[in-house]
């Protein structure tokens, strides 16, 4: 099969998403039921594309279907394709009426993120924002795709194409219920889940200190917290998931070699990013709009 002169008429933005619903479901129903159309409209949509690109998109397995070789590849252009339609529908806007889609790590859009929104829309309502909270590896994916415009997270991997525009101090530290444990590292040891930071980091430690005590993983820091606190083991975690308990006395930090770490949050773009996201950096950099809540940055953000 050969490649249609036709392609970019027959990839439009509907069939291009259409593509994306089956290659994420496995499905074609489940793909229209998403999409609130009919299966034979999504069959139709993929058969346009396959016809257009003169290849295969998609194989049979069992009762449902799966990506041929082509589909694989061809669905790492659609979603670069489709984040930087998206990425223009936004830009086109004028700073104040255009759109901010935020990518965050699950601890920064529970403990850093809400204030630093809300601030932002009292005083931009007509600036649309979105949210994807997903482990670290799968933010600054997104942001490899243009999915995301600006990214609330540690720093970024190298080689990602993401220019860190500002940073906020923010540490790890070893919490557990006061007083039960007199050494750490002979306790369980409670982890966020796959493809988290902290994850990461607490296991490199447990590492560089040789040390291997039981693992536990309970998927999110405030799930960590909240076993911490009914003593099932000892969390490496932000600073400010815990603080609350830790001012209450339900938790105290416990001293370890290697630690606190000091793991500050990184606001990360590309290397040009839209008004409205400018507009957004500039507002939480400024502590007199955000307070304590502020980023930092040595340089003047422009535009």
């Amino acid at each position: 099969m050969r490649a249609s002169p036709d392609l970019p008429a027959a990839a439009t933005w509907a069939r291009l998403q259409t593509f994306m619903a089956v290659y994420e479901t496995g499905s074609v129903r489940a793909a229209a039921e998403s999409l609130h159309v009919t299966p034979p409209a999504v069959s139709a949509a993929v058969s346009a594309l396959e016809s257009a690109l003169g290849a295969t998109l998609f194989g049979r397995a069992g009762r449902g279907i799966v990506p041929t070789d082509s589909g694989e590849v061809f669905a790492g252009y659609v979603r670069k394709l489709l984040g930087l339609l998206s990425e223009a529908a936004g830009a086109v806007h004028d700073a104040d009426r255009g759109r901010v889609r935020i990518g965050a790590v699950a601890t920064a859009s529970e403990y850093l993120l809400p204030r630093l929104m809300a601030s932002f829309v009292a005083e931009h309502p007509h600036v649309e924002l979105s949210v994807s909270v997903l482990p670290r590896d799968e933010v600054f994916a997104l942001a490899a795709d243009h999915a995301v415009d600006v990214v609330l997270a540690g720093r970024p991997p190298r080689g990602s194409g993401l220019v860190t525009r500002a940073r906020r101090p923010n540490r790890l530290v070893l919490v557990g219920r006061p007083g039960q444990w007199q050494d750490p590292l002979t306790t369980t040891w409670l982890l966020t889940a796959l493809g988290s930071g902290t994850r990461d980091t607490t296991l490199s430690l447990l590492s560089r200190l040789q040390a291997a005590p039981p693992l536990l993983t309970l998927g999110t820091a405030g799930a960590a917290v909240a076993g911490a606190r009914q003593g099932l083991g000892v969390t490496l975690v932000h600073e400010e998931a815990a603080r609350p308990h830790l001012d209450s006395g339900e938790l105290a930090t416990y001293p370890l070699t290697g630690t606190p770490l000091e793991r500050p949050w990184h606001l990360c773009t590309p290397s040009e990013p839209t008004a409205a996201t400018r507009l957004f950096l500039r507002h939480v950099c400024d502590p007199d709009r955000v307070g304590d809540a502020a980023f930092h940055t040595r340089s003047r953000l422009q535009g």
